[in-house]
């Protein structure tokens, strides 16, 4: 079978079954092993001196490794990698996640700062209405990017390999990818390595949010504002979501009791959202998902 239909059946299985709870309660997720072996190298390489190199070292053995275990799963057949996939792809849980703030927060707003403090690091116990949204719809749209179109661009790419190796160095991107005492040499590597696989993808998923909105201008205003995003890729889901919904997403938040000024991307959309705004970025989600289904069979027929 050719890896744009197995990718094709495994953001089904993903779409259709999510994450298995009775599975994952009796055996641990691949993403926790991987985020139990990032936590390993890094209690046992990140001190003394030459921190840089040992995360460079750290990075590029854990990377490995995942691509040799994808690789082994792989020739299993393609039950196997599809079924592999589909655990690594995160369309269903993701739209799970991010329609349980919209709920949460039609009910009250301290709800939904208890719903969105479950996606998102920044301080939520002071966030309005309008800032529980945004700060949902910015985990969905740059969520949509590293938990599902990077990692079926690389299966593309790379096979089952690609797919795991990609989710090994998101992971660790996550976890020791911070510009902190701790990490910021440890972590640089694995930091600059996440900016490269996701150079591509990000672009792709904000070329599938823009689309499947059907919005006649705004590229330009979604080029632009892209810029604004501290990341090099977070922003362009970011502003392609923002555009397709018009309205405005980022702007000034709190980080561990310190408020940060961001400036506002798509700054002349609306300011005043909530819950229902909410809900249409989940609708996005499945456009953009629904996109990247149409352009697999699409593939396949000339794989």
């Amino acid at each position: 079978m050719s890896q744009p239909l197995i990718l094709f059946l495994a953001l089904a299985l993903d779409a259709m079954f999510g994450e298995p709870e009775a599975l994952w309660s009796r055996f641990p997720h691949p993403a926790v092993l991987m985020g139990r072996a990032v936590g390993w190298a890094d209690r046992m390489m990140n001190h003394g001196n030459g921190r840089l190199v040992m995360g460079g070292i750290a990075i590029a053995v854990l990377v490995a490794l995942s691509w040799t275990v994808g690789a082994l799963v792989a020739r299993l057949g393609w039950p196997a990698e599809a079924l592999a996939a589909a655990v690594l792809l995160a369309q269903r849980s993701l739209v799970d996640h991010v329609r349980a703030v919209a709920e949460a927060l039609s009910r009250s707003v301290e709800d939904g700062r208890s719903a969105v403090a479950r996606i998102v690091s920044r301080d939520t116990s002071q966030m309005d209405e309008a800032a529980v949204a945004r700060a949902a719809i910015e985990s969905a749209a740059e969520n949509l990017s590293d938990g599902v179109i990077a990692p079926a661009f690389w299966f593309l790419i790379a096979g089952l390999p690609g797919l795991v190796a990609y989710k090994m160095i998101n992971t660790a991107d996550s976890m020791i990818g911070y510009r902190t005492e701790r990490h910021e040499l440890f972590g640089k590597a694995a930091a600059r390595l996440d900016d490269l696989a996701n150079w591509i993808p990000a672009r792709l998923t904000a070329l599938l949010l823009f689309v499947t909105r059907r919005t006649r201008d705004g590229w330009k205003t979604i080029v632009d504002d892209a810029g604004l995003h501290r990341s090099p890729n977070a922003g362009w889901p970011e502003a392609a979501m923002a555009v397709g919904l018009g309205i405005a997403l980022a702007g000034p938040r709190s980080y561990h009791g310190e408020r940060r000024d961001f400036p506002f991307v798509n700054e002349a959309g609306r300011h005043e959202i909530g819950a229902a705004d909410v809900d249409e970025a989940v609708k996005s989600l499945w456009r953009a998902w629904a996109a990247a289904l149409g352009l697999l069979a699409a593939l396949a027929l000339v794989w």
